[in-house]
């Protein structure tokens, strides 16, 4: 048992006292300059081949007039940007330092993705990373919880390119615990019926995508289905293929003698196997023992997996002429190893927002089971025969760069804590 409660109202305005710094990212970006193999190599590591991303000779005949870098490049968990801030000053190191809320569970609840501007090969970019709101929050679960919401905002030398949001909610280790484990999954082998059905999905994506074929604002009404788009059964060799193209991600996992030298860097994320060899605890999402130890009946997959999922659905629907502006998706359940998701969506609403044609999304990736494991939203801007060409949105405040844009998501999230 604790002494006392590790969310206190102290610890919460310490926490609270580092929202608008910038901070160098741990990592380095996977592409320093993406050109169109990177941009290739991403759209496939999540099963997108849209000509649009890997096609020159096709991109130059759209209106974009060459290849764009899909979306889940712009930005993303590591993919692209050099630091603005390389290093921390004396002062600013010293009120980053430790956890104020140390020994609260931290668990990632969502990813939230605005892209204002497209990225075209061999572009630098640079981004920001911040803590950029606390919300102190009553939890069904758990009594007391906080809401950390940290922004990265990406940039090319001449526009500010995309931001990503990360929710992180922070609870009561014991009182969030206490409430049970995770309800025992079976996945069932698949019958033949079910695999020539998730066969025939995948052979008619390529009709189905929009392209070239413009989607008319005009034509889309409210209550219109979007997709589905099937993805499964989710393999082992499905998140090789997602490192190929991603990268490590955050964890920066690394092969043999890099290996080793990460593992005296972090020590603790480090475990050995049968053999008594030293592994990365990363190793559960491609080791099923490794996973049940980890208290899950399989291997799982990454929850970014099902939001470039989503990302793909959308951009498959919406065709070459639109833009896809917003996305956010939580992550509800796991995506075991054996699993298929049907991604879907949802026409919710039709409005015109500051002279730009917009429809709003729900979308949501469901399982075999019928579980609903990734609920989201997206906002697309489509083209329109009265309104003309999508026009690009405007980032926050109208900001020229990284840390103008940061100032302005603190002041939203100032804002939305009010409200």
């Amino acid at each position: 048992m604790s002494d006392g409660p590790s969310i206190t109202d102290e610890g919460v305005d310490r926490l609270r006292a580092r929202i608008g710094i910038p901070q160098p990212h741990p990592q380095p970006p996977h592409y320093r300059c993406p050109n169109e193999d990177a941009f290739r190599h991403v759209a496939e590591a999540y099963g997108d081949d849209n000509p649009l991303w890997r096609d020159a000779a096709y991109a130059r005949g759209t209106r974009w007039r060459g290849p764009l870098a899909p979306p889940p490049l712009v930005g993303g968990d590591t993919l692209v940007g050099e630091n603005e801030v390389p290093e921390l000053e004396a002062e600013q190191q010293a009120l980053l330092k430790g956890d104020p809320i140390r020994g609260a569970h931290a668990f990632y609840a969502g990813s939230f993705r605005e892209w204002w501007a497209p990225l075209r090969p061999g572009t630098p970019v640079t981004r920001r990373n911040a803590l950029v709101g606390v919300h102190d929050k009553h939890s069904e679960f758990a009594e007391r919880a906080v809401h950390e919401w940290t922004a990265e905002v990406f940039a090319a030398p001449d526009a500010v390119l995309s931001a990503q949001y990360r929710l992180m909610i922070r609870t009561e280790r014991e009182k969030a615990e206490g409430r049970g484990k995770y309800d025992k999954t079976t996945i069932a082998p698949y019958a033949d019926e079910q695999l020539r059905e998730i066969d025939d999905a995948y052979a008619s994506e390529p009709d189905r995508r929009r392209g070239a074929e413009p989607r008319w604002w005009e034509d889309v009404d409210e209550g219109d289905e979007v997709g589905p788009l099937v993805k499964g059964p989710l393999r082992v060799t499905d998140m090789v293929c997602w490192h190929v193209g991603m990268g490590m991600g955050l964890y920066g996992v690394k092969a043999l003698r890099l290996g080793y030298q990460q593992r005296r860097r972090v020590p603790r994320f480090f475990h050995v196997d049968d053999l008594n060899v030293p592994d990365v605890q990363q190793r559960v999402h491609w080791d099923a023992d490794w996973a049940r130890r980890a208290g899950n009946p399989a291997i799982y997959d990454y929850g970014r997996m099902r939001e470039t999922w989503l990302i793909h659905l959308c951009t498959d629907w919406m065709g070459d002429d639109a833009w896809l502006w917003k996305l956010d998706c939580q992550f509800r359940r796991f995506n075991y190893v054996g699993d298929t998701h049907w991604m879907r969506g949802r026409v919710v609403r039709k409005v015109v927002v500051d002279g730009r044609p917009t429809v709003d999304l729900a979308v949501w990736g469901e399982n075999q089971r019928g579980e609903t494991t990734t609920p989201g939203h997206a906002t697309i801007l489509l083209p329109s025969r009265e309104h003309g060409p999508v026009r690009l949105p405007d980032p926050p405040g109208g900001a020229a760069t990284c840390q103008q844009a940061l100032d302005a998501l603190v002041a939203r999230f100032a804002a939305e804590e009010g409200a």
